[in-house]
């Protein structure tokens, strides 16, 4: 799939629009399983869509309403019904698959909340703490990318303390890099820019992208740590 391609699919997925299917590469898989958890961690996105009740309950009503016909029922009445069949087995299947992101990566709602528009902090349910540099190898003011198979980030040293923040732009999913002489985080699909506080520092997009969310980090035993969920298998 070409890069603009996935754009495409990434911007319909985190504006609530319904995306076009496609055969995923492996590199587009990883890509997709982080705009897929940015999408359903966000407020009240476990709740189904407005109107999609009402409809579900004039289709139903539509088909119980149809009388029992005498004669054998015609082939086209059976394809139908295996076809609403098929159509409620992949609804059931995309919604397993949204709970399981859901399961995997939960954002701390408490800032949303508040009304502050600043970072969140990203709280994997089934999270384990993974080591992303030696603290040798992170001095004071020093800044090192990761990558566990489940998320990107960026760690660093700030006054002592250590941080991680998301590496994936929140408009379309982006990987983000760093550029060395600013310190910011730039995304290179719409010229967005963030700090690697997590705060949105400027844009060319028709509405603000939320600010990055961050990790918990700890160091300990000579290691720097951030609070992720495990690469599964």
């Amino acid at each position: 799939m070409t890069g603009r391609g996935l754009r495409r699919y990434l911007d319909d997925l985190l504006r609530g629009r319904r995306p076009r299917p496609f055969r995923a590469t492996p590199a587009d898989a990883g890509e997709l399983r982080v705009a897929i958890a940015l999408r359903a961690t966000r407020p009240a996105a476990d709740e189904p869509r407005e109107g999609f009740v009402d409809e579900l309950h004039r289709r139903l009503a539509a088909d119980h309403s149809v009388p029992e016909p005498a004669a054998p029922e015609p082939r086209t009445g059976a394809v139908r019904r295996r076809r609403l069949l098929l159509q409620g087995a992949a609804l059931a299947a995309a919604s397993a698959a949204i709970g399981a992101v859901v399961d995997r990566a939960v954002v701390d709602r408490t800032a949303a909340d508040r009304g502050d528009a600043g970072p969140a902090t990203l709280t994997p349910t089934n999270g384990t703490w993974q080591t992303v540099s030696a603290s040798a190898d992170l001095p004071e003011g020093a800044v090192r990318a990761f990558d566990l198979g489940t998320v990107v980030g960026f760690v660093q040293r700030v006054d002592g303390a250590v941080r991680a923040v998301s590496g994936t732009c929140t408009h379309q999913g982006c990987r983000l890099s760093l550029d060395a002489a600013t310190g910011d985080l730039n995304c290179p699909c719409h010229t967005t820019v963030f700090a690697l506080s997590g705060e949105l520092i400027q844009h060319q997009l028709p509405l603000a992208p939320r600010p990055l969310p961050t990790f918990a980090a700890r160091e300990i035993d000579g290691a720097v740590q951030v609070y992720a969920p495990p690469l599964t298998i």
